[in-house]
């Protein structure tokens, strides 16, 4: 039996990417370890409400709760999400490199770990290109490009640790 899986189909990694980087500007720097936690919950929204928050970040709770609803959708059950975050890297990073083979973003910039967008006219034509989104996809997308854009990477209360996707212990 042949059973597909949007986290493991390169196009649909691209497909992804581009719409997160579509919500930034010429110039913007994305680090690729944000853009990687993102895209897993993009792909399991409902692993959304695993993610820790301060207590003073009550607005953001309530959001979560009334627009990426925690769905019992068996397509999306992962026990764990380390191994899954870690079986999609391959995927991401090729997709990362295929965009900068169109120009979109800078291939320098990847060396360093991060993305720069350079082209925003040929990233906007391409999404524009695209099928629209779910309602859920595009709450996802706002939300991981608003809130947990502002939040850092590192420290104690930084995205990497709030979410426990990658190791965070030895960050600087």
């Amino acid at each position: 039996m042949i059973v597909y899986n949007q986290a493991f189909d390169l196009y649909h990694t691209i497909f992804r990417i581009l719409h997160f980087l579509n919500k930034f500007e010429n110039g913007s720097k994305i680090e690729i370890e944000r853009i990687r936690i993102w895209d897993f919950y993009l792909l399991f929204p409902s692993k959304i409400h695993e993610i820790r928050l301060k207590q003073t970040e009550s607005d953001i709770r309530k959001l979560r709760k009334e627009f990426i609803k925690d769905s019992n959708n068996p397509y999306e059950k992962i026990y764990e999400n380390r191994k899954v975050f870690e079986k999609i890297k391959p995927y991401q990073l090729a997709a990362i490199n295929c965009i900068a083979s169109y120009g979109i973003i800078d291939k320098s910039s990847i060396n360093q770990q991060r993305v720069k967008i350079l082209n925003k006219e040929i990233l906007t034509e391409f999404v524009n290109n695209f099928d629209e989104l779910t309602p859920k996809e595009k709450n996802v997308i706002a939300l991981m490009t608003s809130h947990f854009n502002q939040i850092s990477l590192f420290g104690t209360d930084g995205l990497k640790n709030r979410t426990s996707l990658m190791e965070s212990r030895y960050d600087a």
